[in-house]
């Protein structure tokens, strides 16, 4: 692990001093690129399709105008890039030291001085002011579960890799803590929901799922950093393992769908769907190859458009 020096930006990387350089004037490319949107949607479309699948499950019963659909959908996709970008912004803040050691990440603007450590507090607080202006618009208890979902779970996410080997399950309630969110903005007194719970539960298993695919791209770095991850904890039974928690989100799914009384085009599409789109990755992920890693973990972003379109043809036909 790196350990801080003299000044804020040095540190000692393989024995070696490292001091980046200072950011000579204002970039607006480092900042896009601090924020991840250099990569949209990947990553923020993770925590809309959840917050997608809560709003349409919670709202099945009163199927809320297609005004009021598109406003509410468009609403909560904006709130989650906002969430994915502070996330990333406030990652590389806790973690520029670490990922100076990590061969893809090291060119990161912070880790590599474009942006100094100040401006990317600035540009995070800034992101923050926006998401808790945007839970002014939504009922008492959707304000309640983003607040929560803003502190402590996605403000702690940074420090999991530290001190536990599960921080992709931490991960997996700050990305979908959007969906029991967008459910109570559809449904303000089902905050009991079993529905809810249990499938945002399931999503859970789908982020240790799909993120455990991403840390394998780092997987020889990490360990000489001192990073923590599921990848590292699931050695040579990464595969098998992953299994199980792609079970446990499909069936959840399917829990969902009965208790809300959704019809078979949704089993159909959207079960069968997601059950196919995971076997493939599992089939094809090679975690000795980090490209095939990437791509695995981007495809999550078209598993999300098949389980909506499950529940968007059940809304229509029923």
């Amino acid at each position: 692990m790196s350990s801080s020096l003299a000044g804020e930006n040095q540190t000692l990387v393989a024995g070696k001093v490292y001091v980046p350089a200072q950011p000579s004037s204002f970039s607006f490319q480092a900042y896009w690129q601090l924020a991840r949107m250099h990569e949209f949607p990947a990553g923020s479309i993770l925590i809309f399709w959840p917050a997608a699948w809560g709003y349409l499950l919670g709202a099945h019963a009163a199927k809320p105008g297609h005004i009021q659909l598109a406003s509410t959908l468009a609403g909560l996709f904006v709130w989650s890039t906002l969430l994915h970008s502070a996330g990333c912004v406030l990652n590389d803040i806790c973690d520029v030291d670490f990922d100076r050691q990590v061969e893809r990440t090291k060119k990161r603007p912070l880790a590599a001085g474009r942006v100094s450590l100040f401006g990317a507090w600035v540009f995070f607080l800034i992101q923050m002011v926006a998401l808790v202006a945007m839970l002014t618009f939504v009922n008492h208890n959707a304000l309640i579960s983003g607040a929560f979902g803003i502190f402590p779970l996605a403000t702690l996410y940074p420090l999991m890799k530290r001190i536990t080997w599960w921080p992709q399950a931490w991960l997996g309630l700050a990305m979908n803590w959007t969906l029991p969110t967008a459910w109570l903005i559809a449904s303000p007194n089902d905050y009991k929901s079993s529905p809810m719970w249990v499938l945002t539960f399931g999503t859970l298993c789908w982020t240790i799922f799909y993120d455990t695919i991403y840390a394998c791209q780092d997987r020889k770095d990490d360990m000489k950093a001192g990073v923590k991850s599921t990848a590292l904890l699931f050695g040579s039974y990464v595969k098998e393992i992953l299994s199980v928690f792609g079970a446990m989100f499909v069936i959840t799914l399917a829990y969902a769908g009965q208790a809300v009384q959704l019809g078979p085009e949704f089993f159909v599409i959207s079960v069968g769907g997601c059950t196919v789109h995971l076997i493939w990755q599992l089939v094809t992920l090679d975690v000795e190859i980090p490209k095939n890693c990437g791509r695995r973990f981007v495809a999550n972003g078209d598993l999300g458009y098949i389980i909506v379109t499950g529940m968007l043809v059940d809304w229509y036909l029923h």
